[in-house]
């Protein structure tokens, strides 16, 4: 959008040879002149500008999800950043001054028409307030005049009169000048009547139209378009009742034909329409959230699927947040070398194990990194699971490093796996785990660990099915089922070996999943014994 703006911008100057103007410096005078004293027109030529100027604004949702109405946070985030961006001073003269934006007659290309009216009543009452200067100056220097009272009481009642409308309006834009939009709309929410107020939407409706005629009049002042974008974010972690707010905000400010805003709403559908389902703006849609969605949103944009290169650039930028890798293997060296000059013995145990994890860190980052790795292949899309697998592996390493005690410590690569594998399929890997557990606490065989967890899965995938409509939301957090089997059968066949080691280590797994399947498993097999013939004889696995 920055790119289409100065290209717009270097068109329109080559077209127009009118080079566009800010109220900033001698342009705050002027824009303060033509508040003042003219009336803006809209003419043909201004409708041929092509040039635009875009105003950016974020609202992240969460800020405000504790207030009683998260669409006035989204009102007074719009006119405060309006505020700043213009200027205090601009806003409030247009709010005592200021004419609204009308079109020309004709082919009138006239962009500034005079307050004649305006220009009469200051041009009046400045001579009243001369003339009654005047005579209050007769009436008290003039020898043989002082005596008269009556001269004073004119001149001054004349003087006081013409003065206190001047003031008026120099006190009307103070007070605009100190009391902002957003105070005023927060003053209204803050009010202990504020759920019986019949005039609030009324109030908060005018104070936008304040905003959207003032801009009307910036874009013939600056000679371009002007368009307020608001990118609303983390809208999908608020309440549902505060989505429904937000949301109906957004159709109420693009209620108008000409608005000038533009909303570009970041948001998961598959969390916001159940949001949306849940409260009563539903009514009269069939309860169909997604129809809500296509009536409001006039460009939908999907964002593709991550390319292998996305997805390594999003995985470098994550990586770079972890400097204290970096750091604590530099800062190792430097105390040792310092160690070494004063001849301070060094205890090597801690420090080599430093060093040794971060080398282990980074050789699992190389991999991850590695486009030609297997592993590069099972990167997740979404930058939030980017980041939580960068920020777990550190951990998961080290946890193994402090534990190891054996020859077949799991190598840094083997990690990474283990821990992709925890973030892209909880589920599967969960019931997996739950399986070997159950099937090494009945059969414990000593060929057991050798056995493929791919294998295990798939003796006991007919079980998850059959729970599925219980397990339903957790089933939900994994990824594509195909990856899942190429991921264990082919690139990384874990064994029950390498579960067993990873298991203690795994902190990126919520293990009340396993927890909860190893009930429903144990519920299952209860009614299936229930429901079969009765054996006498039982014989103990541990014979």
């Amino acid at each position: 959008m920055r790119e289409e703006m100065a290209q717009r911008e270097e068109a329109e100057l080559s077209r127009s040879h009118q080079k566009p103007r800010s109220p900033e410096g001698w342009g705050l005078l002027l824009v303060l002149w033509y508040l003042a004293f003219y009336k803006p027109v809209i003419t043909e030529g201004h409708l041929r500008r092509k040039n635009i100027e875009f105003i950016f604004i974020r609202f992240s949702a969460w800020q405000y999800a504790g207030c009683d109405k998260l669409w006035a946070g989204l009102v007074t985030t719009l006119c405060d950043s309006i505020r700043h961006h213009f200027g205090a001073l601009p806003l409030s003269v247009y709010h005592v001054m200021g004419t609204r934006p009308r079109f020309a007659s004709g082919f009138s290309q006239k962009e500034w028409v005079l307050k004649n009216g305006t220009c009469l009543k200051l041009c009046g009452m400045l001579f009243v307030l001369a003339a009654g200067l005047s005579i209050l100056l007769v009436a008290l220097l003039v020898p043989g005049i002082k005596d008269h009272h009556a001269l004073k009481v004119v001149g001054s009642a004349v003087t006081s009169l013409s003065g206190s409308s001047l003031v008026l309006g120099a006190l009307s834009v103070l007070k605009n000048l100190l009391v902002s939009e957003k105070q005023k709309i927060e003053r209204l929410t803050n009010s202990e009547r504020f759920t019986s107020q019949l005039g609030f939407m009324s109030k908060v409706r005018n104070e936008v139209e304040v905003l959207v005629d003032f801009l009307a009049f910036m874009e013939i002042f600056e000679r371009r378009r002007l368009r307020v974008v608001l990118e609303i974010t983390s809208l999908d972690i608020c309440y549902p009742e505060k989505v429904a707010g937000v949301l109906n905000a957004m159709n109420t400010l693009l209620s108008d034909a000409n608005t000038p805003f533009i909303f570009i709403l970041a948001v998961d559908p598959s969390v916001i329409v159940p949001c949306l389902e849940q409260t009563s703006c539903m009514k009269g849609l069939a309860d169909n959230g997604y129809l809500y969605l296509n009536r409001t949103v006039t460009l939908p944009f999907s964002i593709p699927e991550m390319g292998a290169r996305s997805r390594l650039q999003c995985l470098e930028a994550a990586v770079q947040t972890r400097e204290d890798l970096m750091y604590r293997i530099i800062t190792s060296n430097v105390e040792r070398r310092r160690a070494k000059c004063q001849g301070v013995p060094v205890v090597p145990s801690r420090r080599e194990a430093d060093a040794e994890a971060v080398r282990c860190i980074h050789e699992a980052f190389r991999c991850l990194h590695d486009s030609t790795d297997a592993l590069a292949r099972y990167l997740p899309t979404n930058g939030a699971h980017v980041r939580r697998i960068v920020n777990t592996i550190p951990i998961t390493l080290r946890l193994l490093l402090h534990r190891a005690g054996t020859p077949d410590t799991p190598s840094p690569r083997a990690a990474a796996a283990w821990v992709v594998l925890a973030d892209q399929w909880p589920c599967r890997l969960s019931w997996a785990l739950q399986c070997l557990e159950d099937a090494w606490q009945s059969q414990p065989v000593p060929d057991f660990s050798t056995r493929s967890l791919w294998s295990i899965f798939q003796e006991n995938v007919g079980e998850l099915s059959a729970l599925r409509q219980q397990l339903h939301n957790v089933l939900s957090l994994d990824e594509d089922p195909e990856l899942f089997q190429t991921f264990l059968a082919c690139d990384f066949p874990f064994t029950a070996r390498d579960a067993h080691a990873f298991l203690g280590v795994t902190v990126n797994l919520d293990h009340s999943i396993r927890h909860k399947m190893g009930l429903l498993r144990g519920l299952d097999r209860l009614q299936k014994a229930a429901a079969a013939p009765v054996s006498r004889s039982v014989q103990c696995p541990h014979a």
